[in-house]
């Protein structure tokens, strides 16, 4: 039973199939919060096919979900099994169900997809809802332009999964810069669950300009999707420098790791 346990849990779902953004957000999130709460501990979902390269913290552990690529087309495929993709999606789910009631987790932070890939997070945010657990999106603070994102919206039916099961819409970023749902037709009951917690901070290394002729593709996100790589900065899959602190509003998080299941509404926090 929850109730009985003296640790608190959070779980967080990455969606990711071949980029980097997805996967580092929530790593930075992830070790930040057991930083801040000792007796915390975060499970991450991927089906990112190098979640196994990263170093994690202590009491930061993952699941890999059976991995699927986006084609140019808009399509999915399996990345590495020979299965139908129906049948790899219906294999993620599964996973992902069974990973969530048994690590029974007092928050639930899904990352950008609010039904998940395909649809692959529904039926886990039933069964966590009805046991009280409390669910957040997490949005990047920039995101596709309204006339993309809101007939993808509609597409997934987005929308009534977050009036219905989300109690907090997080923005990773600050109001005055972005609003990343500007455009969008929300009820208000949506756009109330909106909490702008500040930027993350990650630690860079600082050894001075990348020796010329070097090849990266730089982290412009969209996975394959991104330009080619070109000389000049920093290889993404090259850097494993650990997040220092990230100071994200987390009033569901701060009342999770302290006992308590429902948070105050405060102000968001500043970054430091």
């Amino acid at each position: 039973m929850r109730s009985r346990r003296n640790d608190r849990r959070i779980l967080i779902y990455s969606h990711d199939t071949f980029g980097l953004g997805h996967l580092r957000r929530c790593r930075t999130i992830a070790h930040s919060l057991v930083e801040n709460f000792k007796q915390l501990s975060v499970l991450i979902l991927s089906g990112s096919p190098i979640i196994g390269s990263f170093d994690f913290r202590a009491r930061v552990d993952f699941v890999r979900v059976p991995g699927v690529i986006k084609l140019r087309n808009g399509e999915y495929t399996s990345l590495n099994l020979h299965l139908d993709i129906r049948e790899t999606m219906s294999m993620r789910a599964s996973i992902i169900q069974h990973t969530a009631e048994e690590f029974d987790p007092d928050i639930f932070i899904v990352d950008k997809e609010p039904v998940g890939l395909r649809g692959e997070l529904l039926q886990t945010l039933k069964t966590l809802k009805r046991r009280g657990t409390r669910i957040i999106l997490g949005l990047r603070d920039v995101m596709d332009e309204p006339r993309l994102l809101e007939p993808e919206w509609q597409r997934k039916k987005a929308v009534p999964a977050l009036r219905e099961f989300y109690d907090e819409i997080w923005v990773y970023g600050l109001p005055q810069i972005c609003d990343p749902l500007e455009g969008i037709a929300l009820p208000e009951s949506v756009r109330k669950k909106m909490v702008y917690t500040g930027y993350l901070q990650r630690e860079v290394a600082s050894r001075g300009a990348p020796p010329r002729g070097r090849w990266a593709r730089p982290p412009r996100g969209r996975g394959r999707s991104s330009t080619p790589p070109r000389p000049g900065g920093s290889s993404p899959y090259a850097t494993r420098s650990s997040p220092r602190r990230t100071r994200a509003r987390g009033g569901a998080a701060r009342g999770a790791a302290r006992g308590g299941r429902a948070a105050a509404r405060r102000p968001p926090s500043r970054v430091r």
